[in-house]
């Protein structure tokens, strides 16, 4: 009696066309760079990305004008003062910045959505942390390379002043004391600026949004502070001057360099904070700084963002 035979389960059949391949996979055995390196790439592409390197060219345009924008008076006041062969600068570092804090505030108000509005947007933070980064990571990575754009546009105007003031033969002890001033100046208008920029920025992930509403702080708030302290001056009520300049970003910062940084007060009447009234202001710089940052952790607390 003949015994049927079983069929392999291996054998093909016809119009089969399944195919087993061995690709061989092997475990990765490189080097592994880790969180530091990792945090440092984000550094690096969050800072090229606030200038547009690496990006389309019409994302260069609006950073690279407002860069230009900043330096040209510097420029034509170096020239000015050249010519002129003057005694001094017709600015003081410290008070560069605050002359052209219209510009400052616009291009945080423009690079803060960029920088983190687009990872909400697109849902890539859940991505970056499936990475070796952690929320602490991401949060130092993108609030310092804002601060380091803003740095770089708020120090290379002065950079120019000062090499302006040199070539001008302008004493150099003086020159190169208020240079230090303004820089250690705009280095606290940067961490300032950003971390507000970027707290406002992380609630939406819509950009548009996001630009409106920085702006809106940092405008209306300058505003309101200003009208007060002219109605305060009026009222010869000087005394209160100082205390109404907490609360606008750009006062703290005038604040802060006409207590201790020699600067003059743009308040009105030049009514600046006192020594004790500075210290105050310094507290509430650092105090908005280290807020800005604590709100930023929590925000990222959750990684299903």
């Amino acid at each position: 009696m003949a015994v049927e035979q079983p069929v392999p389960t291996s054998a093909a059949t016809p119009g089969d066309q399944t195919r087993i391949h061995n690709i061989g996979y092997r475990n990765y055995d490189g080097p592994r760079l880790g969180r530091s390196y990792a945090t440092r790439s984000l550094y690096s592409q969050s800072l090229r990305g606030a200038y547009g390197l690496g990006r389309s060219v019409k994302s260069k345009v609006l950073p690279m004008l407002l860069f230009v924008v900043m330096c040209v008076p510097a420029a034509i006041m170096v020239a000015v003062a050249v010519a002129t062969k003057a005694k001094d600068l017709p600015v003081d570092y410290t008070r560069y910045a605050i002359i052209m804090q219209a510009v400052i505030s616009l291009y945080v108000a423009s690079q803060a959505p960029q920088s983190v509005s687009r990872d909400l947007r697109f849902k890539t933070v859940p991505l970056y942390f499936s990475r070796p980064i952690e929320t602490a990571d991401y949060v130092r990575a993108k609030y310092a390379a804002l601060a380091s754009a803003m740095f770089v546009l708020t120090a290379a105007p002065l950079i120019v002043l000062y090499v302006g003031a040199l070539l001008a033969k302008l004493d150099f002890a003086d020159q190169t004391k208020g240079f230090a001033q303004g820089l250690v100046s705009v280095a606290l208008l940067s961490l300032l600026f950003a971390g507000i920029g970027l707290v406002i920025a992380s609630v939406t992930p819509r950009r548009g949004f996001g630009i409106a509403a920085v702006i809106a702080v940092l405008t209306i708030s300058y505003g309101a502070v200003s009208t007060l302290q002219a109605i305060a001056d009026a009222q010869n009520s000087t005394g209160a001057i100082p205390w109404i300049g907490l609360f606008s970003p750009v006062t703290l910062i005038d604040g802060v360099q006409s207590a201790f940084l020699g600067a003059s007060s743009a308040f009105p009447g030049a009514a600046g904070p006192t020594g004790g009234e500075g210290v105050v202001y310094v507290l509430v710089v650092l105090g908005l700084i280290a807020a800005c940052y604590g709100l930023l952790m929590r925000r990222y607390q959750k990684v299903g963002l």
